[in-house]
């Protein structure tokens, strides 16, 4: 059982900077392809941003891209989303997932999932 703890949300203004944090813990969390999401209430969650177990591939969705970094140290057990330029838009809860069969933009696509990390921009 991989459990995803994340950290960094919280009031922003826009065109701030944020960054969120995913420390996991009871699996080996180099083997897994991790993911970010994001959900607001009465909509689906939607892909953020993915990474793959070693940290060489990353893929962004349309709504983060180019405004968002993605990276992880295998050796501390944590992935990182760089956030930038932060949009009300952006507003939303924010989830890290572990996927053992890869990385994907699928939600259906992870194992394991954290309690989210609630991020509001003011305008």
């Amino acid at each position: 059982q991989v459990h995803l703890v994340e950290s960094g949300g919280g009031l922003v203004q826009a065109g701030g900077s944020l960054r969120l944090s995913c420390a996991a813990s009871g699996g080996t969390f180099s083997r897994y392809g991790m993911g970010w999401f994001r959900q607001v209430p009465g909509k689906e969650r939607e892909f953020a941003a993915g990474i793959s177990s070693t940290g060489g591939l990353t893929l962004y969705g349309d709504s983060v891209k180019g405004r968002s970094t993605l990276s992880r140290d295998n050796a501390k057990n944590t992935v990182y989303l760089q956030m930038s330029n932060l949009k009300p838009e952006d507003t939303a809860v924010y989830y890290c997932a572990a996927s053992i069969t890869g990385w994907t933009e699928r939600a259906n696509g992870y194992q394991w999932w954290g309690q989210g990390t609630q991020v509001t921009v003011s305008s």
